[in-house]
């Protein structure tokens, strides 16, 4: 299996406490938060790996070289930022299966890939992973029907529901009308618009999820990732 890592943010809200590293790189347990992804994939039975990089790319390059844990690592570097989109759209156009899993490099989900995996080779849609959290506020809903996608409400709903976990499965192709080097939300300016004109699958992981990109769940992550570490 194939994945990206989208791992080029700036890591802006998590400067107070890793001033000097890109956020995919901020240690938890001793190790580069990145790396415990990497060991993830690894396990999961991923055998290449697309880092989408951006600032201080060459850092997380130095580190990983070209091969970790028996998988093929290659790298794309952003110019300018291009969002999430431009991001992903850029390191699709390195893919070489009919479909790759797509991770953000700032989130640990302990993701059930055999089931996702067997959802794409049934149905061969573009799915949307979701996670049911108490309070949707800080991450924005995900609005889906029988496992179908249907739309994304407002930043800022309260009350528990199922959010953007911040993992998908796409055709390399998907991204084809953007040109390539354009910057774009994956979000508002593809799949809020997409969903009107196809059909995109959701899975609802019960995975252990983490968003590290503000202090207090960094924080959390020093805890509950600390036996994760390579």
């Amino acid at each position: 299996m194939e994945a990206i890592i989208l791992a080029g943010g700036f890591g802006t809200r998590l400067r107070s406490v890793v001033p000097d590293l890109p956020k995919p790189m901020a240690p938890v347990g001793g190790r580069p938060f990145l790396e415990i992804l990497l060991r993830q994939l690894a396990q999961a039975g991923f055998q290449r790996v697309v880092l989408a990089l951006g600032y201080k790319a060459e850092t997380i390059q130095a580190y990983f070289g070209t091969h970790y844990a028996g998988m093929t690592l290659v790298y794309t570097v952003e110019d300018s930022p291009l969002g999430t989109g431009g991001a992903i759209r850029q390191a699709l156009s390195l893919c070489q299966d009919d479909h790759v899993f797509i991770f953000n490099g700032d989130t640990y989900l302990a993701l059930e890939v055999g089931e996702v995996e067997a959802c794409w080779q049934k149905l061969k849609a573009p799915i949307i992973v979701a996670r049911s959290v108490p309070d949707t506020a800080r991450y924005g809903r995900i609005e889906s029907s029988h496992n179908r996608f249907t739309g994304f409400s407002e930043k800022g709903t309260s009350g528990p529901g199922l959010i953007n976990a911040g993992c998908y499965v796409f055709p390399p192709n998907l991204l084809d009308t953007f040109e390539p080097g354009s910057a774009f939300s994956l979000e508002t300016d593809f799949l809020a618009r997409a969903v009107h004109k196809q059909d995109f699958r959701v899975f609802v992981t019960d995975g252990h999820f983490i968003d590290i990109g503000v202090p207090e769940d960094y924080a959390r992550a020093q805890i509950e990732l600390a036996g994760l570490a390579p």
